[in-house]
């Protein structure tokens, strides 16, 4: 079996052991150095890097194929990758940008298809002067989203 076949499956055991942590990317180099990145709906904690670098790393045979292994958490300035990201993030204001807009909005809503952000703005008044706020919504496909970021705010 070939290395990488052997990490997934090992990182599948993880993941059925803590059900909220998921991958969000697996990359094994020609040369054996494995990097993983994973999340997890609660977010990831130290303990949990260990425990999926703990899973693979005793299962695999160092005699066999000689290999460095890195397990690292997605970083709150990468942006939102897959659906799973965009569900856990609810609540959250968000930057997204499509290949001609750039929106900035709180994620109400992740489907498997879509994102839906809500966010005010300020308009002038249809009749008469001065401005009115108004709610705008979007709904955005992710394949249409080029890159999605999770808003820091202090």
């Amino acid at each position: 079996m070939e290395l990488k076949e052997n990490v997934e499956k090992l990182l599948q055991e993880a993941f059925e052991e803590n059900n909220s942590l998921f991958l969000i990317d697996l990359i094994v180099t020609p040369d054996n150095q494995i990097r993983v990145v994973i999340d997890g709906d609660k977010g990831v904690s130290v303990e949990d890097c260990i425990n999926v670098s703990r899973k693979v790393e005793h299962n695999l045979d160092r005699e066999e194929e000689d290999f460095s292994l890195e397990v690292t958490s997605a970083g709150v300035s990468e942006p939102l990758q897959i659906p799973r990201q965009y569900k856990k993030n609810i609540g959250r204001k968000l930057q997204v940008k499509t290949e001609n807009e750039k929106f900035e909005g709180n994620l109400i809503e992740a489907t498997e298809d879509n994102i839906k952000l809500q966010w005010k703005a300020r308009e002038p008044k249809p009749v008469g002067k001065g401005k009115v706020t108004v709610e705008k919504e979007a709904v955005l496909e992710y394949s249409a989203i080029v890159e999605a970021k999770v808003m820091i705010t202090f």
